[in-house]
């Protein structure tokens, strides 16, 4: 298959977060497929209305209408994590937004990938009660996706997606191996030309850490990641506060970086 026009909704994944920075930009994997479809028709066009920090509402509420608008033939559905992460995680709210993306989007004739979460206890050990979360929401994710005939690529099966290499160091967003992995997974799931299943290949195994670098490790996350995320959910900010889509319209596919 070959796409002309593609649009990824979401958040801070989708944006590219983990892959690049402020100063030179975000990459990400949602850049990284559309580099991919580029390759099979030059002339596709791609729109990334992702944005970090956004809720799942809030992605049906301010990207749907969008990117309906911008008629797309392919799109990618990321969202959740951020409501997973918080208290009062409601799953049914959460299922019934991705029901809405998705229900819309198939109705429009897009072919529509999504991807479940990975084991969040296994990437951040403090984050290991909000597993039951992870299954729920997978499992709500999949059922949905069954109803309107959405592709899902399903993370949580395969342990090299908890390894820490697949990880920037906030431990919230992809590494640039990960988004090249979650790229090529879905480039894989929709037959893209030239794509194939070496996304799901485990990483060679590093060596256990000493148990006192992996306490340190513990220390510093909470610190510089985990501490800071904590004041601004109690501040009621969120770190997309003011911020917008970096690719609101649809527009040709850039080379990828040397």
């Amino acid at each position: 298959m070959t796409y002309a026009r593609y649009v990824a909704l979401g958040d801070s994944q989708t944006e590219g977060l983990g892959d690049g920075d402020d100063i030179r930009g975000h990459r990400g994997w949602a850049d990284r497929l559309a580099e991919q479809l580029a390759a099979a028709n030059p002339d596709v066009q791609y729109a990334n209305l992702g944005v970090r920090g956004r809720l799942a509402g809030q992605i049906r509420d301010e990207q749907l209408g969008p990117a309906l608008r911008l008629r797309p033939d392919l799109a990618t559905v990321m969202a959740g994590m951020n409501d997973l992460v918080r208290p009062g995680f409601d799953a049914t709210a959460v299922a019934s937004a991705l029901e809405d993306m998705f229900a819309q989007l198939t109705a429009s004739g897009a072919c529509v990938v999504t991807v479940t979460f990975p084991d969040i206890g296994k990437i951040a050990p403090l984050a290991r009660r909000l597993v039951p979360r992870v299954l729920d929401i997978n499992d709500r994710i999949k059922a949905a996706a069954a109803r309107h005939g959405v592709i899902v690529v399903d993370t949580f099966p395969h342990s090299f997606t908890t390894d820490a290499r697949m990880w920037s160091s906030d431990r919230l967003h992809a590494s640039p191996l990960g988004h090249a992995r979650i790229a090529a997974a879905i480039a894989h799931a929709i037959g893209l030309p030239g794509s194939d299943d070496t996304w799901s290949v485990p990483l060679t195994p590093l060596p256990p850490a000493a148990r006192w670098r992996v306490a340190g490790g513990e220390v510093r996350w909470v610190a510089s990641f985990a501490g800071p995320w904590i004041y601004r959910r109690l501040r009621g900010r969120s770190s997309g506060d003011g911020r917008v889509a970096k690719r609101p319209e649809l527009g040709p596919v850039a080379p990828p970086p040397m």
